[in-house]
């Protein structure tokens, strides 16, 4: 098998390691837990397992705040838990990705706390210093993701640092050599432990504007709004310089690869499409040289009518440098969950899109099972997002809550201790154990949908073809050599004939959003209102 085939003909499983399962009792989920459940990700059929972070942290984002890129947190587990992981992970033939988080650190790292303490300390330069304007304001006007300004004052020694997010998460200084060449560093640490690649969280924003100029305003901004969006980010994020970053970690990623498999890079980039493409690093000759798999996050924003869809894959797919590998996502720990999105039955649909289109699809726990955002109580909240911006609705907690394992057990079976996040209302009919044997279900759904895009090359590497069905139907063929599958999702509250010459005669269904069972002698020719179907 090719080296890259794992990542571009897979399936990427994202855990959420915190509310995947717990080992001890503690509420919250660990490698343990991870490690005991490596049997059902093999049973669904996915390729390769994405856990956010489970460094060393305090914790004011949940990991994302990190103050030893080379360990593991005591609430996960150990670095032996970890090898146990990678052993346990590889045994089963699945593979291990982890989140990178390059753009700050906690400002509980060993190097920021060096780097407040003067300001001639030999790590000064690490981060991201500024004198205050001349009033004793911020430097700039640039604002952070989660609220307020980008930059919090040092009175100690008279200066701003800024910060993406938190105050708690300093941004480093991307355009200083030993901070790269630490970073990198950190990355082959953990390659040479086994790992198959990173999700590198917030890629774009990794550098910043050299003179430090103010942000122009957002002319779309609508009053009332996040405030996060009010400046148009044009000297914060998506800097030309990122680009080169880009290929420095490439470079660092592929001298762990070899003639079995090759290691992966996952960008997080919300970015519009054009900006997403120069990720792939193309030299225009076809040699790609960025992140293998640039992140598409079109499907999560999408407006959910078929004409729409429609016009996002056939733009994306046209965007693409030659030889790039797309990729798609419906779901992640920052935005809410599909079905919570969409509702249930067009949930399934989703679940047929994903898991059909050309590239390399990412699964969010969780979604398998159609879990939806959970309603949590404004004294339970946990997600510093939401405490920072009340009543906006932007926290992350609802889409964070603990998987849901089984209907008889405390908690779901996700702990024997009080969970860190409560569950979802839907719990004790919405889990592994009772989908599982429900053959209609949302579970068996996806691993119908799983198994057939393992079987069907027309599916996992196979030639994608945009087709005409109505403004309704979302259609697309799937070709393979003389193999040729069709794809088509109502959208409708309607029944839809499907046109004239779209089925072909003898074809059948092999999986259907609505039976666990299609109808061999039935022609499929008629969508029932909400169906998706895969014809042969």
């Amino acid at each position: 098998m090719p080296a890259d085939d794992w990542w571009k003909n897979g399936i990427v499983y994202q855990v959420y390691p915190r509310s995947f399962q717990d080992s001890d009792g503690d509420g919250i989920g660990d490698l343990p837990g991870i490690c005991r459940r490596l049997d059902y990700l093999v049973d669904l059929g996915v390729d390769a397992v994405w856990i956010s972070p489970i460094y060393p942290s305090p914790m004011a984002d949940f990991g994302y705040d990190i103050s030893d890129y080379c360990a593991i947190d005591p609430r996960f587990g150990s670095l032996a838990d970890f090898d146990v992981l990678m052993e346990q992970a590889k045994a089963r033939g699945l593979k291990l990705i982890l989140d990178f988080v390059p753009n700050h650190s906690s400002d509980q790292h060993p190097w920021f706390i060096e780097s407040r303490r003067s300001r001639a300390d030999p790590k000064r330069d690490w981060y991201l210093w500024r004198d205050p304007a001349p009033d004793g304001s911020p430097p700039n006007n640039w604002l952070s993701n989660f609220g307020g300004p980008a930059w919090t004052l040092d009175v100690p020694t008279g200066q701003y640092y800024c910060h993406s997010f938190l105050p708690q998460q300093p941004d480093l200084n991307w355009r200083n050599p030993q901070v790269r060449a630490a970073m990198y560093d950190a990355m082959r640490f953990w390659l040479r432990r086994g790992v198959d690649g990173f999700r590198i969280d917030v890629l774009y924003h990794l550098i910043k504007d050299d003179q430090f100029r103010d942000n122009p305003a957002n002319p779309h901004f609508v009053a009332g709004g996040d405030a996060a969006h009010r400046l148009l980010p044009l000297y914060t994020t998506d800097r030309p310089e990122v680009q080169e970053i880009a290929r420095e970690m490439r470079r660092v990623a592929d001298a762990f690869s070899d003639a079995a498999s090759s290691r992966v890079l996952i960008g997080e980039l919300y970015l519009p499409l054009a900006r997403l493409m120069a990720y792939y690093g193309s030299d225009g000759q076809g040699l790609l040289q960025g992140v293998q798999l640039p992140f598409n996050f079109q499907l999560i924003g999408a407006d959910w009518q078929a004409a729409a869809l429609d016009r996002i894959v056939r733009a994306y797919e046209a965007a693409l440098p030659p030889g790039a590998a797309p990729n798609w996502v419906i779901g992640n720990h920052d935005k809410p969950r599909i079905a919570s999105r969409v509702g249930a039955l067009h949930a399934r649909l989703a679940a047929m899109l994903l898991l059909s289109l050309r590239g390399t699809p990412t699964l969010y726990y969780g979604d398998e099972l159609g879990m939806t955002d959970a309603l949590i109580p404004p004294e339970e909240v946990q997600d510093p997002f939401e405490k920072n911006v009340p009543g906006k609705g932007l926290g992350r907690d609802p889409q964070r809550t603990p998987m849901q394992w089984c209907g008889d057990e405390r908690h779901a079976g996700f702990t024997q201790g009080t969970p860190w996040l409560r569950l979802g209302d839907e719990w004790a009919t919405c889990n592994v154990e009772v989908e599982r044997n429900a053959p209609s279900s949302m579970l068996n759904l996806y691993r119908r949908l799983i198994a057939l895009r393992r079987r069907e090359p027309a599916l996992h590497e196979g030639r994608y073809e945009a087709l005409e069905a109505g403004e309704s139907v979302l259609a697309y063929a799937r070709v393979a050599g003389e193999r040729r599958l069709l794809v088509a999702l109502n959208f409708s509250d309607s029944a839809v004939v499907l046109p004239p010459g779209l089925v072909a005669d003898g074809a059948r269904v092999l999986v259907s959003t609505h039976d666990a069972m299609p109808d061999a002698a039935q022609p499929p020719r008629t969508l029932r209102p909400g169906e998706g179907v895969v014809i042969a």
